[in-house]
């Protein structure tokens, strides 16, 4: 077994833990319009749906919502501040995305080119063909590794890019798609590395180019020099609950997270020992996992990628704005047994999975139920960011709330 199931039910299935405390006193500040928000964000704490959270909204450049409140920690001695940062798991994908698609506007790669022109060691095993778009779109049929490692080998970057190159598709790269949970971000970086002309990683690039002019505190590699102190606790589920949660996911699902062999179980284990509550973890550059930030640092991202400000030029915001294109056997996920849909780097609104205002709308869902999204439509960039996580497998219910509070405060401030 190469990873114990408990830790496999608390990334995956992921229902909080905690009682319901007392009033919880919500921080920060909306703007008129907006008090909609706040409302539902104190239900969640009142009806102890709640431990710390955070949520955000900019629109159109402006900061229209930055609301936290409850506890950073399991122990509640620790108030979520103004300056709490979070480990965002998945939603981390998303920040990856917007790196690459601001050094796509540069004109440093071409989505439609082969990702073997700026990595030539990628050609092994029959991916000579395989495209930077179907890459990001999670076409590649690169969802696992065969060759796992240790959390402490990420800065190791020959080592993990030898791994990567080698790794045999899954599937037919183009055919199918189905969720990278783990190794899109590695891919990633390794390209990053080889177009940037100063050969930044994504953590790196993001400080310099994006987080650091827009004044947004997001990071994929926490540094250092941040303290302890003001990073939340991710709280996951018990084995009680996560077995509660795990019989309303669909009957693939269940079978293949007892199965060792199955690809939802591969696409989960790398690096070996990845734990976003370890400081050892969340310092290395993992662009699908290792993001820590705070809501409104993410909003704000999302803000000026929703309106193309954030150095993009027409084309390249023209692309993240329209719909994913499917694979050509369709929209089911071959990890997640669902139907899914990817675009850039971004998950996209779909049928089965709506966010946002629209179909133009682009970002990702992390595990535990923290979101980030931009809204060209709305010129709206959004976040939410709990510690007490949720059992929604891309969804959550009290993000599904607060978007919708967001897009009842829109429709009447658009009239």
């Amino acid at each position: 077994m190469r990873r114990p199931l408990l830790l496999l039910f608390a990334c995956l299935l992921l229902l909080s833990t905690g009682a319901r405390g007392g009033k919880v006193e919500i921080q920060g500040q909306v703007s008129p319009g907006w008090e909609a928000v706040k409302e539902v964000f104190a239900e969640h704490f009142d009806q102890g749906d709640e431990l710390g959270a955070a949520v955000a909204v900019i629109w159109r450049g402006e900061e229209v919502v930055s609301l936290w409140g409850g506890w950073a920690h399991q122990a509640r001695t620790r108030p979520w501040a103004e300056d709490t940062l979070s480990p965002v798991y998945s939603a981390t994908k998303g920040v990856s995305a917007m790196v690459l698609a601001h050094a796509h506007a540069r004109g440093l790669f071409d989505y439609d080119a082969p990702v073997a022109r700026y990595w030539p060691e990628f050609v092994a095993h029959g991916k000579e063909g395989v495209t930077v778009r179907q890459l990001l779109a999670h076409q590649a049929g690169l969802a696992t590794l065969d060759e796992n490692f240790p959390v402490e080998k990420l800065s190791d970057h020959a080592f993990v890019d030898a791994i990567l190159a080698r790794q045999a598709p899954d599937w037919t790269p183009g055919t199918r798609h189905g969720y990278h949970a783990t190794t899109i971000g590695l891919y990633e970086d390794a390209l990053l590395r080889r177009v940037d002309p100063q050969g930044r990683d994504l953590g790196q690039y993001l400080a310099e180019e994006l987080a650091g002019p827009l004044g947004a505190e997001f990071y994929i590699g926490l540094p250092d020099d941040v303290p302890d102190v003001r990073v939340a606790e991710m709280v996951p589920a018990g084995l009680g609950a996560s077995l509660r949660g795990l019989g309303g996911y669909p009957r693939e699902v269940r079978r293949a997270v007892f199965d060792a062999d199955s690809l939802l179980r591969g696409a989960l284990v790398v690096p070996e020992g990845w734990d976003v509550n370890d400081r050892a973890f969340v310092r290395q550059v993992q662009g699908s996992s290792s993001g820590v930030g705070s809501a409104v640092g993410l909003a704000r991202l999302y803000g000026a990628f929703a309106t193309g400000e954030a150095g993009l030029d027409r084309d390249t915001f023209s692309q993240l704005a329209a719909p994913a294109e499917p694979p050509l056997e369709g929209n089911e996920d071959q990890v997640l047994f669902t139907e899914s849909w990817y675009s850039l780097g971004f998950s996209k609104p779909g049928p089965k999975l709506a966010f946002g205002g629209s179909r133009m709308a682009f970002g990702t869902p992390g595990a535990g139920g923290s979101r980030g999204f931009a809204d060209p439509l709305h010129a709206l960039g959004y976040a939410y960011i709990p510690n007490k996580m949720g059992t929604g497998l891309g969804w959550d219910p009290r993000d599904d709330a607060l978007q919708e509070a967001v897009y009842r405060c829109l429709a009447r401030l658009e009239r």
